[in-house]
Protein backbone atom coordinates (compact mmCIF):
# COMPACT_ATOMS: atom_id res chain seq x y z
CA UNK A 1 0.00 0.00 0.00
CA UNK A 2 1.10 3.66 -0.51
CA UNK A 3 0.59 6.27 2.12
CA UNK A 4 0.23 9.29 0.67
CA UNK A 5 -0.73 12.47 3.03
CA UNK A 6 -2.16 15.82 1.95
CA UNK A 7 -0.77 18.86 4.10
CA UNK A 8 -0.54 22.64 3.97
CA UNK A 9 1.69 23.81 1.56
CA UNK A 10 3.40 26.68 0.95
CA UNK A 11 2.63 28.16 -2.51
CA UNK A 12 3.49 31.59 -4.19
CA UNK A 13 0.93 33.84 -5.70
CA UNK A 14 -0.85 32.94 -8.69
CA UNK A 15 1.04 36.26 -10.20
CA UNK A 16 4.55 35.57 -8.85
CA UNK A 17 4.83 31.34 -9.34
CA UNK A 18 6.41 31.97 -12.76
CA UNK A 19 9.06 33.96 -11.34
CA UNK A 20 9.27 31.72 -8.20
CA UNK A 21 9.95 28.90 -9.71
CA UNK A 22 13.29 27.04 -10.43
CA UNK A 23 14.97 23.95 -11.67
CA UNK A 24 15.84 22.29 -9.10
CA UNK A 25 19.08 22.93 -6.93
CA UNK A 26 21.44 19.75 -7.95
CA UNK A 27 21.04 20.42 -11.66
CA UNK A 28 22.86 23.95 -11.51
CA UNK A 29 26.33 24.82 -9.93
CA UNK A 30 26.03 27.94 -7.98
CA UNK A 31 27.44 30.43 -10.86
CA UNK A 32 24.87 29.32 -13.17
CA UNK A 33 21.93 29.92 -10.18
CA UNK A 34 23.56 33.21 -9.88
CA UNK A 35 23.25 33.95 -13.56
CA UNK A 36 19.66 32.12 -13.73
CA UNK A 37 18.50 34.62 -10.48
CA UNK A 38 20.03 37.87 -11.56
CA UNK A 39 17.21 40.55 -11.66
CA UNK A 40 14.89 38.08 -10.31
CA UNK A 41 13.94 38.64 -6.88
CA UNK A 42 11.17 35.80 -6.11
CA UNK A 43 13.79 33.10 -7.83
CA UNK A 44 13.70 30.19 -5.18
CA UNK A 45 17.36 29.92 -6.20
CA UNK A 46 17.49 32.57 -3.45
CA UNK A 47 16.26 29.31 -0.81
CA UNK A 48 17.38 26.66 -2.77
CA UNK A 49 21.02 27.79 -3.77
CA UNK A 50 21.13 30.61 -1.30
CA UNK A 51 24.99 30.65 -1.42
CA UNK A 52 24.25 33.10 -4.58
CA UNK A 53 23.17 35.80 -2.22
CA UNK A 54 26.87 34.99 -0.20
CA UNK A 55 30.07 36.47 -1.68
CA UNK A 56 31.23 34.17 -4.73
CA UNK A 57 33.38 31.07 -4.12
CA UNK A 58 31.12 30.17 -0.65
CA UNK A 59 30.68 26.77 -0.02
CA UNK A 60 27.51 25.16 -0.11
CA UNK A 61 27.84 23.52 2.91
CA UNK A 62 28.83 26.93 4.62
CA UNK A 63 26.49 27.49 7.94
CA UNK A 64 25.44 30.76 6.30
CA UNK A 65 24.44 28.80 3.50
CA UNK A 66 21.44 27.44 5.33
CA UNK A 67 20.69 30.38 7.16
CA UNK A 68 20.58 32.39 4.38
CA UNK A 69 17.98 29.88 2.63
CA UNK A 70 15.57 30.44 6.18
CA UNK A 71 16.09 34.49 6.16
CA UNK A 72 15.19 34.55 2.44
CA UNK A 73 11.91 32.38 3.05
CA UNK A 74 10.43 34.35 5.89
CA UNK A 75 11.12 37.47 4.11
CA UNK A 76 9.29 36.09 0.65
CA UNK A 77 6.87 35.04 3.67
CA UNK A 78 6.16 38.37 5.01
CA UNK A 79 6.30 39.91 1.80
CA UNK A 80 3.15 38.01 0.79
CA UNK A 81 5.05 36.02 -1.87
CA UNK A 82 4.43 32.56 -0.41
CA UNK A 83 0.50 32.14 1.14
CA UNK A 84 -0.09 28.68 3.24
CA UNK A 85 -2.99 26.36 2.01
CA UNK A 86 -6.28 26.88 4.36
CA UNK A 87 -6.53 23.41 4.68
CA UNK A 88 -5.04 20.09 4.12
CA UNK A 89 -4.40 19.26 0.10
CA UNK A 90 -3.14 17.16 -2.55
CA UNK A 91 -1.75 19.06 -5.56
CA UNK A 92 -1.83 17.69 -8.83
CA UNK A 93 1.37 18.55 -11.26
CA UNK A 94 1.29 18.44 -14.86
CA UNK A 95 4.57 19.09 -17.12
CA UNK A 96 4.69 19.67 -20.82
CA UNK A 97 7.89 19.14 -23.04
CA UNK A 98 7.22 19.29 -26.45
CA UNK A 99 4.45 16.43 -26.90
CA UNK A 100 5.37 14.83 -23.67
CA UNK A 101 3.15 15.51 -21.13
CA UNK A 102 3.30 13.61 -17.44
CA UNK A 103 1.08 14.39 -14.51
CA UNK A 104 1.34 13.44 -11.38
CA UNK A 105 0.45 13.95 -7.45
CA UNK A 106 1.77 16.02 -5.00
CA UNK A 107 1.66 14.40 -1.46
CA UNK A 108 3.88 13.42 1.73
CA UNK A 109 5.17 10.09 0.84
CA UNK A 110 5.37 8.23 3.96
CA UNK A 111 9.00 7.51 5.78
CA UNK A 112 7.68 4.55 7.55
CA UNK A 113 7.32 2.62 3.85
CA UNK A 114 10.51 4.21 2.42
CA UNK A 115 12.37 2.47 5.44
CA UNK A 116 10.44 -1.13 4.84
CA UNK A 117 11.17 -1.04 1.48
CA UNK A 118 7.30 0.05 -0.01
CA UNK A 119 9.31 2.70 -1.05
CA UNK A 120 11.54 1.25 -3.02
CA UNK A 121 15.63 2.60 -4.17
CA UNK A 122 18.24 1.90 -7.08
CA UNK A 123 20.94 3.96 -6.37
CA UNK A 124 23.30 4.42 -3.00
CA UNK A 125 23.56 7.97 -2.04
CA UNK A 126 27.14 9.90 -0.87
CA UNK A 127 27.09 11.04 2.94
CA UNK A 128 28.06 14.44 2.07
CA UNK A 129 24.89 15.29 -0.07
CA UNK A 130 22.69 13.77 2.64
CA UNK A 131 24.26 16.00 5.05
CA UNK A 132 23.31 18.98 2.98
CA UNK A 133 19.70 17.78 2.56
CA UNK A 134 19.89 17.12 5.79
CA UNK A 135 20.76 20.69 7.30
CA UNK A 136 19.05 22.42 4.89
CA UNK A 137 15.39 20.21 5.83
CA UNK A 138 16.14 21.12 9.43
CA UNK A 139 17.07 24.78 9.21
CA UNK A 140 14.17 25.52 6.96
CA UNK A 141 11.63 23.58 8.80
CA UNK A 142 10.48 22.23 5.88
CA UNK A 143 10.63 19.74 2.88
CA UNK A 144 11.60 22.46 -0.70
CA UNK A 145 12.24 20.50 -3.26
CA UNK A 146 10.32 17.36 -4.30
CA UNK A 147 11.56 13.54 -4.59
CA UNK A 148 10.35 12.15 -8.08
CA UNK A 149 8.47 8.83 -7.16
CA UNK A 150 6.63 6.57 -10.57
CA UNK A 151 4.15 3.61 -9.60
CA UNK A 152 2.70 0.78 -11.73
CA UNK A 153 -0.41 2.82 -14.02
CA UNK A 154 -3.77 2.56 -12.51
CA UNK A 155 -7.16 3.15 -14.47
CA UNK A 156 -8.92 3.95 -11.03
CA UNK A 157 -6.14 7.02 -10.25
CA UNK A 158 -5.54 7.72 -13.89
CA UNK A 159 -9.46 8.24 -13.98
CA UNK A 160 -9.61 10.48 -10.52
CA UNK A 161 -6.61 12.71 -12.11
CA UNK A 162 -8.10 12.97 -15.20
CA UNK A 163 -11.84 14.25 -13.25
CA UNK A 164 -9.48 17.03 -11.32
CA UNK A 165 -7.65 18.05 -14.56
CA UNK A 166 -10.95 18.91 -15.88
CA UNK A 167 -11.73 21.56 -13.56
CA UNK A 168 -9.57 24.82 -13.67
CA UNK A 169 -5.92 24.95 -12.43
CA UNK A 170 -4.13 27.13 -10.10
CA UNK A 171 -1.36 27.95 -12.11
CA UNK A 172 -0.85 27.55 -15.81
CA UNK A 173 2.40 29.04 -17.17
CA UNK A 174 5.59 27.70 -19.48
CA UNK A 175 8.64 28.52 -18.23
CA UNK A 176 11.63 29.48 -19.46
CA UNK A 177 13.18 26.87 -21.14
CA UNK A 178 10.03 25.47 -22.94
CA UNK A 179 8.32 23.73 -20.20
CA UNK A 180 4.52 23.95 -19.54
CA UNK A 181 3.77 23.65 -15.87
CA UNK A 182 0.16 23.18 -14.71
CA UNK A 183 -1.33 22.33 -11.21
CA UNK A 184 -4.63 22.11 -9.64
CA UNK A 185 -5.21 22.45 -5.74
CA UNK A 186 -7.25 19.23 -4.40
CA UNK A 187 -8.93 20.37 -1.44
CA UNK A 188 -12.02 18.86 -1.16
CA UNK A 189 -12.65 16.32 1.16
CA UNK A 190 -14.64 13.47 -0.47
CA UNK A 191 -11.76 14.06 -3.65
CA UNK A 192 -9.02 14.13 -0.56
CA UNK A 193 -10.72 10.79 0.41
CA UNK A 194 -11.21 9.17 -2.88
CA UNK A 195 -7.34 9.76 -3.74
CA UNK A 196 -6.10 8.58 -0.86
CA UNK A 197 -8.10 5.49 -0.86
CA UNK A 198 -7.07 5.01 -4.68
CA UNK A 199 -3.38 4.92 -3.65
CA UNK A 200 -3.47 2.56 -0.73
CA UNK A 201 -4.14 -0.08 -3.53
CA UNK A 202 -0.43 0.64 -5.06
CA UNK A 203 1.54 -1.96 -3.73
CA UNK A 204 4.47 -0.17 -3.90
CA UNK A 205 6.80 3.59 -5.33
CA UNK A 206 10.10 3.53 -6.55
CA UNK A 207 12.16 6.80 -6.07
CA UNK A 208 13.02 7.69 -10.23
CA UNK A 209 15.01 11.04 -8.73
CA UNK A 210 15.79 12.68 -6.06
CA UNK A 211 17.82 9.89 -3.51
CA UNK A 212 19.52 12.07 -1.73
CA UNK A 213 16.46 14.09 -0.57
CA UNK A 214 14.11 11.21 0.57
CA UNK A 215 17.40 9.94 2.58
CA UNK A 216 17.40 13.11 3.85
CA UNK A 217 13.84 12.94 4.94
CA UNK A 218 14.39 9.86 6.60
CA UNK A 219 17.59 10.84 8.56
CA UNK A 220 15.59 13.78 9.96
CA UNK A 221 12.68 12.21 10.68
CA UNK A 222 15.04 9.94 13.06
CA UNK A 223 16.35 13.02 14.60
CA UNK A 224 12.87 14.49 15.44
CA UNK A 225 11.62 11.49 16.84
CA UNK A 226 14.77 10.80 19.18
CA UNK A 227 13.97 13.75 20.29
CA UNK A 228 10.47 14.17 20.63
CA UNK A 229 9.49 11.89 23.97
CA UNK A 230 5.71 12.23 23.05
CA UNK A 231 6.29 10.73 19.43
CA UNK A 232 3.16 9.49 17.68
CA UNK A 233 3.74 8.71 13.96
CA UNK A 234 1.93 11.06 12.20
CA UNK A 235 3.97 14.23 12.43
CA UNK A 236 4.61 16.29 9.12
CA UNK A 237 8.09 14.45 9.81
CA UNK A 238 7.13 11.53 9.22
CA UNK A 239 6.76 11.92 5.13
CA UNK A 240 8.56 14.04 2.37
CA UNK A 241 7.79 16.08 -0.56
CA UNK A 242 6.84 13.77 -3.15
CA UNK A 243 5.56 14.16 -6.99
CA UNK A 244 4.00 10.57 -7.90
CA UNK A 245 3.48 9.83 -11.21
CA UNK A 246 2.47 6.45 -13.12
CA UNK A 247 5.09 5.06 -14.36
CA UNK A 248 3.78 4.80 -18.39
CA UNK A 249 3.90 9.07 -17.89
CA UNK A 250 7.72 9.32 -17.41
CA UNK A 251 10.34 9.94 -19.98
CA UNK A 252 14.07 8.73 -19.23
CA UNK A 253 16.67 10.19 -21.18
CA UNK A 254 19.79 8.77 -22.03
CA UNK A 255 23.11 9.51 -19.85
CA UNK A 256 25.73 9.74 -21.64
CA UNK A 257 29.81 9.67 -21.34
CA UNK A 258 32.63 11.95 -22.48
CA UNK A 259 36.76 10.45 -21.32
CA UNK A 260 39.94 12.73 -20.99
CA UNK A 261 41.95 10.63 -22.33
CA UNK A 262 42.62 7.19 -23.76
CA UNK A 263 44.22 5.80 -20.84
CA UNK A 264 47.95 5.70 -22.87
CA UNK A 265 46.67 3.95 -25.83
CA UNK A 266 46.66 5.36 -29.52
CA UNK A 267 43.17 5.74 -31.73
CA UNK A 268 44.14 2.28 -33.66
CA UNK A 269 44.95 0.78 -30.57
CA UNK A 270 41.95 1.81 -28.64
CA UNK A 271 39.68 0.80 -31.58
CA UNK A 272 41.33 -2.77 -31.29
CA UNK A 273 40.72 -2.87 -27.92
CA UNK A 274 37.34 -2.33 -28.37
CA UNK A 275 36.41 -4.59 -31.28
CA UNK A 276 37.57 -7.31 -28.73
CA UNK A 277 33.79 -6.70 -26.69
CA UNK A 278 32.13 -4.98 -29.30
CA UNK A 279 31.14 -4.95 -33.17
CA UNK A 280 31.91 -2.09 -34.43
CA UNK A 281 30.71 0.03 -37.65
CA UNK A 282 30.70 3.23 -39.16
CA UNK A 283 27.56 5.15 -37.69
CA UNK A 284 24.69 7.44 -39.76
CA UNK A 285 23.30 8.56 -36.85
CA UNK A 286 25.06 9.62 -33.57
CA UNK A 287 22.31 8.15 -31.38
CA UNK A 288 21.86 4.31 -30.49
CA UNK A 289 18.63 3.53 -31.56
CA UNK A 290 18.27 0.62 -29.57
CA UNK A 291 19.28 -1.48 -26.17
CA UNK A 292 22.93 -2.87 -26.30
CA UNK A 293 23.76 -0.18 -28.76
CA UNK A 294 26.00 2.79 -28.58
CA UNK A 295 27.47 5.81 -30.30
CA UNK A 296 31.02 6.42 -29.74
CA UNK A 297 32.41 9.79 -30.87
CA UNK A 298 36.29 9.68 -32.08
CA UNK A 299 38.56 12.07 -34.12
CA UNK A 300 35.19 13.71 -35.41
CA UNK A 301 34.09 10.50 -36.55
CA UNK A 302 30.94 8.22 -34.88
CA UNK A 303 31.34 4.54 -34.51
CA UNK A 304 28.09 2.01 -33.74
CA UNK A 305 29.13 -0.12 -31.05
CA UNK A 306 26.90 -3.22 -30.65
CA UNK A 307 27.86 -5.82 -27.37
CA UNK A 308 28.76 -8.78 -28.48
CA UNK A 309 26.89 -12.54 -27.23
CA UNK A 310 28.41 -12.97 -23.80
CA UNK A 311 29.98 -10.16 -22.95
CA UNK A 312 27.78 -9.27 -20.44
CA UNK A 313 25.13 -11.81 -18.37
CA UNK A 314 21.69 -11.32 -19.91
CA UNK A 315 19.77 -12.37 -16.96
CA UNK A 316 21.03 -9.79 -14.57
CA UNK A 317 19.04 -6.76 -14.14
CA UNK A 318 22.12 -4.51 -13.06
CA UNK A 319 24.66 -6.44 -15.25
CA UNK A 320 23.05 -6.25 -18.40
CA UNK A 321 21.97 -2.72 -18.39
CA UNK A 322 23.95 -0.56 -21.30
CA UNK A 323 25.42 1.68 -18.76
CA UNK A 324 26.69 -1.40 -16.56
CA UNK A 325 27.63 -3.31 -19.86
CA UNK A 326 30.02 -0.30 -21.36
CA UNK A 327 31.55 -0.06 -17.67
CA UNK A 328 32.53 -3.75 -18.10
CA UNK A 329 33.89 -4.51 -21.11
CA UNK A 330 35.14 -0.72 -21.77
CA UNK A 331 35.83 1.95 -19.57
CA UNK A 332 36.99 -0.13 -17.17
CA UNK A 333 39.21 -2.77 -18.70
CA UNK A 334 40.70 -0.64 -21.45
CA UNK A 335 40.26 3.12 -20.42
CA UNK A 336 40.95 2.27 -16.79
CA UNK A 337 38.18 3.76 -14.96
CA UNK A 338 37.45 1.36 -11.92
CA UNK A 339 34.97 3.77 -10.59
CA UNK A 340 33.29 6.16 -12.07
CA UNK A 341 31.78 7.90 -9.04
CA UNK A 342 35.63 8.99 -8.04
CA UNK A 343 37.23 9.39 -11.22
CA UNK A 344 37.93 12.75 -12.87
CA UNK A 345 38.82 11.77 -15.89
CA UNK A 346 35.01 10.78 -16.85
CA UNK A 347 32.30 13.12 -16.87
CA UNK A 348 28.43 12.91 -17.44
CA UNK A 349 26.52 14.75 -19.60
CA UNK A 350 22.41 14.66 -19.57
CA UNK A 351 20.61 13.33 -22.91
CA UNK A 352 18.61 16.72 -22.58
CA UNK A 353 21.71 18.55 -24.26
CA UNK A 354 22.13 16.09 -26.84
CA UNK A 355 24.71 14.38 -28.95
CA UNK A 356 26.23 17.97 -29.75
CA UNK A 357 27.63 18.31 -26.68
CA UNK A 358 29.27 15.33 -26.87
CA UNK A 359 30.97 16.63 -29.95
CA UNK A 360 31.36 19.89 -28.31
CA UNK A 361 33.24 18.25 -25.64
CA UNK A 362 35.70 16.19 -27.74
CA UNK A 363 36.60 19.98 -29.77
CA UNK A 364 37.62 21.25 -26.69
CA UNK A 365 40.17 18.37 -25.51
CA UNK A 366 38.10 15.49 -24.33
CA UNK A 367 39.65 12.15 -26.27
CA UNK A 368 36.40 10.03 -27.02
CA UNK A 369 33.14 10.43 -25.95
CA UNK A 370 29.85 7.44 -25.58
CA UNK A 371 25.95 8.15 -26.30
CA UNK A 372 24.17 5.44 -24.73
CA UNK A 373 20.51 4.43 -25.55
CA UNK A 374 18.12 5.81 -22.97
CA UNK A 375 17.55 3.27 -19.61
CA UNK A 376 13.55 1.73 -19.87
CA UNK A 377 11.23 2.59 -16.81
CA UNK A 378 10.87 -0.97 -16.65
CA UNK A 379 14.71 -2.06 -16.02
CA UNK A 380 14.72 0.47 -13.33
CA UNK A 381 11.91 -0.95 -11.65
CA UNK A 382 13.13 -4.33 -12.05
CA UNK A 383 16.61 -3.60 -10.45
CA UNK A 384 14.42 -2.25 -7.50
CA UNK A 385 12.49 -4.98 -6.86
CA UNK A 386 15.23 -7.48 -6.86
CA UNK A 387 17.01 -5.08 -3.92
CA UNK A 388 19.58 -3.73 -5.96
CA UNK A 389 21.30 -0.57 -7.27
CA UNK A 390 22.00 0.98 -10.64
CA UNK A 391 25.36 2.07 -11.85
CA UNK A 392 26.01 5.71 -11.09
CA UNK A 393 24.73 8.40 -13.31
CA UNK A 394 22.16 5.71 -15.22
CA UNK A 395 18.76 7.67 -15.63
CA UNK A 396 18.52 11.27 -16.32
CA UNK A 397 14.53 12.12 -16.17
CA UNK A 398 13.29 15.12 -18.05
CA UNK A 399 11.39 17.05 -17.87
CA UNK A 400 12.50 18.32 -14.42
CA UNK A 401 10.26 18.84 -11.48
CA UNK A 402 10.45 23.15 -10.85
CA UNK A 403 11.19 23.75 -7.22
CA UNK A 404 9.30 26.36 -5.59
CA UNK A 405 5.66 25.86 -6.30
CA UNK A 406 4.94 23.33 -3.27
CA UNK A 407 6.92 23.87 -0.30
CA UNK A 408 6.19 21.14 2.73
CA UNK A 409 6.30 22.57 5.93
CA UNK A 410 7.23 20.15 9.01
CA UNK A 411 4.54 21.83 11.03
CA UNK A 412 0.90 21.73 11.15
Amino acid sequence: MALLQPFRAWRPTVALAPRVAAPPYDVLDSEEARKMAQGNEFSFLHISKSEIDLEPGTRVEDPRVYARARANFERMIAAGIFLREAAPSYYVYRQRMGHHVQTGMVAGASIDEYEDGRIKKHEHTRPDKEDDRTRHINTMNANTGPVFLIYPPRPAIDALVARICAGKPEYDFTSDDGIGHTLWVVSEPKTVAELRAAFVAVPALYVADGHHRSAAGMRVRRERRAANPTHRGDEPYNYFLSVVFPSDQVKIMAYNRVVRDLHGLSPAEFLARVAERFAIAPAERAEPDRVHTFGLFLDGRWHRLTAKPGSFPAGDPVASLDCAILQDNLLSPILGIADPRTERRIDFIGGIRGTAELERRCRAGWAVAFALFPTAVDQLMSVADAGKVMPPKSTWFEPKLRSGLIVRPLED
